[in-house]
């Protein structure tokens, strides 16, 4: 058993059922922000040249967030592939926390809280990123085939 296999059983092992609840909700959540993001593609494009100062990678990386989160957010609530796809997000909820809502400050009037939301997305993403996606995913389902079919 290799080391992947010991953390993953480990994991499996320690995980609280909520995550389950957490996963779900996190997955509507993402997928609510990338279609969001869909319909207001402009203002994403002027908050990261505006903020970020990604000028000249602005469209780029807004249709990347967008297919992140669109195709991601259901992906992470089923918990298919949960683990890649929360590796994917990480980079854009780091780019979201770091260089666009922290200028803007904790608390920030008019901002709705991003930063502080942000952080939490990207908190759960790596909590998910560790634990996998638990007991009623897909990515367990899977894995329960697999055994079966090495028996």
């Amino acid at each position: 058993m290799n080391a992947l296999h010991k953390i993953e059983h480990w994991a499996d092992s320690h995980r609280p059922t909520f995550f389950v609840i957490l996963r779900v909700f996190l997955g509507v959540f993402i997928t609510y922000k990338g279609l969001n993001f869909m319909f207001n593609i402009n203002d994403l494009q002027s908050t990261m040249t505006e903020q970020a100062g990604l000028n000249f990678f602005a469209a780029g990386i807004a249709h990347y967030v967008i297919f992140a989160h669109v195709l991601g957010g259901p992906l992470i609530a089923f918990g298919l592939y949960t683990r890649w796809v929360s590796l994917l997000q990480i980079p854009i909820l780091i780019g979201a926390v770091f260089l666009v809502n922290y200028p803007k400050g904790f608390l920030s009037v008019g901002h709705l809280m991003e930063l502080e939301m942000s952080i939490i997305i990207l908190v759960l993403l790596v909590l998910f990123l560790i634990f996998g996606a638990g007991r009623f995913s897909i990515d367990q389902l899977r894995r329960n085939e697999m055994e079966k079919s090495k028996r």
